[in-house]
């Protein structure tokens, strides 16, 4: 993602080719093969044998603590940018996590052309179904950023949002809702290259919109909550003002009832990430996120600057917010 300040968003279209997740990977980081390898097998067991499952938490009830326990699983596989190893053990572990939880997953494979070549990468996509078939999508990206010069975990960048949807998906299993739920795993949100620059960026949205679009489905998803950057001690999440407006004051609305004012702030700020390409579609999105922090893509962005706290305050901001939201969205039917 990127902070625009006052700039015009930039061109986000680019070419995604269809097929399997095959081939070799492109790009390198820092750490050799063999220690990734390692490192992914290691955590992999890890993850296996400490999986949040085995902590009791009440039905129904977002527990911020679960939420940093899956988070920690993840950086245990060490950096995970697209088409490598840690990725893949990554997706299998959230794969594993949905399936535990009892939620229908599918996958959703594809090759991204990027500035170091194809790239082989996959979103998942877990459908929790609804009295009616339209769809809210509550989104995040799993991927971290390539960093070359330092070891990137991405325990804020990549791992906060994607622990929150794994918890969402426990809580919002029970008796169905009126709209279904879809937690989307997208992969390829981060740029390759260094710097975030015309289609560098947002593959898997990207295609995600793209094929939804060829395939008519995509008027079935009446709004997304995009989460990126939640878990960072000193959470302050601004209005963007590529979201939805309506979607937006719906959202802060909830987290003043919950007594996060200080938390969701009304300044104003003009981010891009995944969600711009679902606005572009048409579809009322809304990005949750905290891109003012000095840990962004950074060494720092580890276990030590993520909190508790930032992940229960979202998770029970969009628990609060969903009913409302999808009262609006029946109301316009």
């Amino acid at each position: 993602m990127r902070s625009a300040g006052t700039r015009i968003v930039g061109a986000l279209a680019g070419s995604l080719v269809l097929g399997a997740c095959v081939g070799a990977n492109p790009l390198s980081t820092a750490s050799s093969a063999t220690d990734d390898a390692t490192a992914v097998e290691s955590a992999t067991a890890d993850a296996q044998t400490q999986s949040p499952a085995a902590r009791p938490a009440p039905a129904g009830t977002f527990d911020g603590a679960r939420a940093l326990e899956h988070l920690k699983r993840q950086v245990a596989f060490g950096p995970r940018p697209s088409g490598s190893a840690p990725l893949k053990a990554t997706r299998e572990y959230i794969l594993a996590q949905l399936k535990g939880a009892g939620v229908a997953t599918r996958q959703d494979a594809f090759v991204a052309r990027t500035p170091a070549g194809e790239v082989s990468m996959a979103n998942v996509v877990a459908t929790i179904p609804g009295r009616r078939p339209d769809r809210i999508v509550i989104a995040s990206h799993f991927d971290t950023k390539i960093a070359r010069d330092f070891k990137f975990v991405g325990a804020n960048d990549g791992a906060s949002s994607t622990a929150m949807l794994l918890e969402l998906a426990r809580v919002l299993q029970g008796p169905p809702r009126d709209f279904t739920i879809e937690l989307l795993f997208l992969d390829g949100e981060e740029a390759v290259n260094w710097d975030w620059q015309g289609a560098d960026n947002t593959y898997g949205s990207r295609h995600y919109v793209e094929a939804a679009q060829k395939a008519g489905t995509l008027t079935g998803v009446k709004a997304l909550i995009l989460l990126d950057m939640i878990g960072d001690r000193d959470l302050l999440v601004r209005r963007d003002s590529n979201s939805t407006p309506w979607l937006v004051d719906l959202v802060w609305a909830a987290a003043a009832r919950a007594g996060h004012r200080a938390t969701f702030s009304n300044e104003l700020t003009t981010v891009e990430d995944d969600h711009v390409p679902f606005v572009r579609a048409g579809v009322p999105s809304v990005d949750i996120i905290d891109l003012d922090n000095p840990t962004w893509h950074t060494a720092q962005d580890d276990l030590e600057h993520v909190s508790v706290r930032s992940l229960q305050i979202v998770g029970d901001v969009v628990l609060a917010a969903l009913p409302d939201i999808e009262r609006r969205l029946a109301g316009q039917r």
